[in-house]
């Protein structure tokens, strides 16, 4: 294993090795797995879970550490190719990342969707670039499209839970104030299309997910023997589900315009979840969010505080998962 760049890389039986590498791990630890490694993490954009998940998973497996994150005590950094680069970024990924690469034993990337362009951004184009430059094993830590960390531990966590691998999972839209990236969405689709689960992605008119993006769960969907489906209507979606997933995302429809996502999104306030969303639902459903959340926003407090909510256990799988990502990149390949 030299990659770690989207769950659909890797089969059922590999997931569920990373999982039991994980449980393994977090039951019986080895604090000396990665003694003299050294994980090297490149954020372009914020992050609180995965950064501190990563640093805090590398340290308990004996390992080090280096962040930088560009434009706070280090060069602002030019992503396109064939920039004019004759404003404020001092320096190219081209020539940073194969110089933070040569300085450590594995390289993770976060860098988000522009949100100009939704087919520039669904190539991934600058992340692929970006992950070509580094010739060291490399981790998704959130690209334009994908969030596999994430993903790997949301699948962790229904495998705690014993949520059923053909349970009903219905991934919902949630308001926002302003339109957030489609990575997480994107790869929370995929991941539970590919554990086998019956999925509903429940959105409001105008927040249909990308065709490629549907296409490919419904690709994951036919090899695992689960299904993808889509519909705007509450009550059926939630009917018998074993878990709410809850998202904030933009709307394709209006990728890149900020003013007609404001006019889209204005009437929706009220897809906020509250606990009569659950009416329908399974008496044990969970309520899941890969964090963060504007409470009382996009989920009232008395979801997050009640007891469906999953949203700590969750975060919690971030480290535990990336703590077997990084023992398979650094120490050893699956079956080893």
């Amino acid at each position: 294993m030299q990659r770690f760049l989207d769950l659909d890389d890797f089969t059922r039986d590999q997931v569920s090795d990373l999982i039991a590498l994980a449980r393994r791990l977090q039951d019986h630890p080895e604090p000396r797995a990665l003694a003299g490694k050294i994980l090297g993490l490149l954020f372009m954009n914020p992050s609180l879970r995965t950064l501190s998940s990563f640093q805090a998973g590398m340290m308990r497996l004996g390992g080090s550490s280096f962040v930088v994150t560009p434009g706070q005590g280090t060069w602002q950094v030019e992503t396109r190719t064939g920039a004019v680069m004759n404003a404020g970024a001092a320096e190219h990924v081209r020539e940073a990342i194969p110089v933070l690469a040569s300085y450590c034993d594995a390289l993770g990337i976060r860098s988000f969707a522009e949100g100009r362009d939704l087919a520039t951004d669904i190539a991934e184009t600058q992340f692929r670039l970006m992950a070509g430059l580094c010739d060291k094993p490399f981790v998704n830590m959130e690209s334009a499209m994908n969030h596999p960390c994430q993903s790997l531990a949301d699948w962790k966590t229904m495998d705690d839970l014993a949520v059923p691998r053909t349970g009903r999972f219905v991934l919902s839209w949630v308001y926002h104030p302003r339109a957030l990236p489609l990575a997480v969405p994107a790869a929370t689709l995929h991941m539970a299309a590919h554990r086998g689960m019956e999925v509903v992605v429940l959105r409001p008119d105008g927040y249909a997910l990308p065709e490629s993006v549907m296409a490919k769960a419904r690709a994951a969907a036919k090899a695992s023997g689960g299904s993808v489906g889509e519909t705007s209507d509450r009550a059926s979606a939630l009917a018998g589900a074993h878990v709410l997933y809850a998202k904030e995302w933009g709307s394709p429809e209006c990728y890149g315009n900020a003013a007609a996502e404001a006019l889209l999104r204005e009437p929706l306030q009220d897809w906020c979840v509250r606990d009569d969303w659950f009416e329908g639902a399974r008496p044990d459903c969970h309520f899941m969010h890969c964090l963060p959340v504007r409470r009382n926003v996009a989920v009232a407090d008395a979801v997050l505080d009640g007891p469906r909510s999953r949203v700590i256990p969750e975060a919690a799988n971030r480290m535990v998962v990336q703590m077997a990502v990084l023992y398979r990149l650094l120490k050893g390949s699956f079956g080893r």
